[in-house]
Order: C-alpha cells, then structure tokens, then sequence
C-alpha cells in the first residue's frame, strides 16, 4: 500500500509531519519561527498513527523555543519515532534571527540554521534469525545534519521556505542498493490570518503546507482552514486539514478536523485524521495530541519578534 511505503520513508531522520504543526505549533515545522512570541513556548506532541494496526508508526516530540534578546530565537526538539521494527531517535538546536523591513506594516524577514543528530536503527529483537542466518545484530547509523529555513510576515501574511537534512546519510551499516542516502526534503508553508476589524473576536485562517523529497520526487499537500475565537488572552480554535498526494489531488491520505484551546499559560490541541484509501478497512485512524505551556512571558522591544 503506498501510504505504508510513503510513512516508511518519511520516518528516515524526518520527524513525521501530519498535523502537528497547526496545534500553536510551527516551530516544529520550520525553525525560524523560534524567538517569535513573548514566552518560553514549549509543546509536547504524541502521534498514534493507523489505530488499530500492529506495530504501526507511533511518534512522541518535545520542542520549545525561546527569545535571545530582541531580534533573535533560539530553540530545539528532541523526538522519538518508531515504525514496525525501524527506530529513529535524535534532536535538533535552531538557531534564528529576525529583521524589520517595515515597523509600520509589520513587515519582516527572519532566517534560520538548524543543527541535528539523529540515530536510525533497525531492531532485530522481534525477528526470527533462524529464517534469515544473516540477521546477526542491530544495524543502526548516528548522522549529523542540517536544515535552512527563511520566513516571510507582512501584516496577516506568512510564508516560510525550507531545506532539510542537507547531508547525505551514512550507509556504512545498511545495503547502499536498498537504502537511500539522499534525504533532502524541501517545504513551503504559507497563510493568511484575517479579521474584518482588529477589534472582531473572530479570525479565518487559511493556509497550504508543501512537502517534496528529493530522493525518489514524492511530493505531498495539506490545505488547512483554522476559525479562531479570542476571550481577551485566551483563544478557542476548530479548523479542518486535507492531505493529498500532488499526483492524486483527487484522492486524499487523510482529512482531518482539528480543535483546541489556549487558557492562560497552558495550551490544548487535538486532531482525528480519517484515512481515506484502502488501509481504512483495518485502522481507525490516526491520533496527534498536544499539550504545552507558556512561561517567562518577556516583552519585546522589536515587533519582530511579537
């Protein structure tokens, strides 16, 4: 089935990106959002994927970010991820830099760098070595690499472009003929946050998240849609996300309703994916949760980072 193959891949030193980026989130995503907001901003994320399915793709992270003085970010995310009998392990430290173009109209531009070390390893625990004589230990590999992010903000308008995993992996361990070592991916994210008045309780949120690998060309969209209502600081929030394939535009992985809430310092965030091709006979569907915290809360001098 091609989302078993698709997932498989992803999970390479790739955290897998369903929609925990939408849940107040986007640092996970893109690191040049680190420094951008006026609190220490940490998010705890659990993925269950294909409920129901033994051994299915199964993923748990943990990201904050924080503030270096005015115009800068640092931040980082640690992860877990375990698919089948494959396990990847790692962390990553971004650090980000944000520059007024426009004060006035809230225009800006930030960059980012991220650093990463990342452990892949297929786990012979569970596997049958009398079948296979072959089979003698764990193969795992630790690989170091690097992600580029820029980031785009004008009045509601955001884009961000990046670049992922940068260096190729080291095969040392694996079968170079079955194993790819190039595992770039590049992404778009871009939206608009709109009110009718700055004053309105109400805000629309559209936005399109693009994802293309370059080893074998798969390339994949989500279209979102997020309705958000304010209570002073507080916020409440429902929206809905489709996943395709940008060869099959018409069939979709996954569409997903989303709902949350902030309340005070503390953060709530939950989507259902409903799988939408033929593994739908024999799972539920897929569970991303999110829970998080503000703290330190610092105000800035630079609207850059508001």
């Amino acid at each position: 089935m091609f989302i078993g193959i698709y997932c498989a891949k992803a999970q390479e030193l790739t955290i897998p990106q369903l929609s925990q980026y939408l849940s107040d989130n986007p640092f996970l995503m893109s690191p040049t959002y680190a420094g951008i907001g006026n609190y220490v901003k940490v998010r705890m994320n659990g993925l269950t994927q294909w409920v129901g399915v033994e051994n299915a793709p199964d993923t748990q992270s943990l990201s904050a970010d924080v503030r270096l003085r005015n115009k800068s970010g640092l931040g980082m995310v640690l992860y877990n991820d375990s698919n089948g009998e494959t396990k990847q392990r790692g962390g990553k430290v971004s650090f980000a830099h944000h520059l007024i173009i426009d004060r006035h109209e809230d225009n800006f531009f930030s960059f980012a760098l991220s650093f990463s070390m990342n452990q892949f390893r297929i786990d012979i625990e569970n596997f049958n070595t009398n079948d296979d004589p072959g089979v003698l230990d764990d193969r795992s590999s630790n690989n170091p690499n690097f992600d580029l992010g820029v980031l785009y903000r004008k009045g509601g308008f955001y884009m961000s472009l990046n670049a992922s995993n940068i260096l190729n992996k080291s095969l040392e361990n694996f079968n170079p003929i079955f194993e790819p070592n190039t595992l770039r991916n590049y992404s778009l994210y871009a939206g608009y946050r709109y009110r009718k008045d700055p004053r309105d309780k109400f805000e629309l949120e559209p936005s399109v998240f693009f994802q293309y690998f370059e080893n074998d060309g798969r390339s994949v969209t989500d279209v979102n849609i997020k309705f958000r209502w304010y209570d002073f600081l507080d916020y409440y929030y429902a929206g809905f996300t489709y996943r395709f394939l940008n060869d099959q535009p018409g069939n979709p992985l996954y569409i997903a309703p989303i709902v949350g809430l902030k309340k005070g310092d503390f953060y709530f965030g939950y989507s259902y994916q409903v799988i939408m091709n033929e593994i739908l006979g024999y799972s539920s569907g897929t569970h991303v949760l999110t829970l998080g915290i503000d703290l330190f809360q610092g105000i800035s001098n630079c609207t850059c980072t508001y």
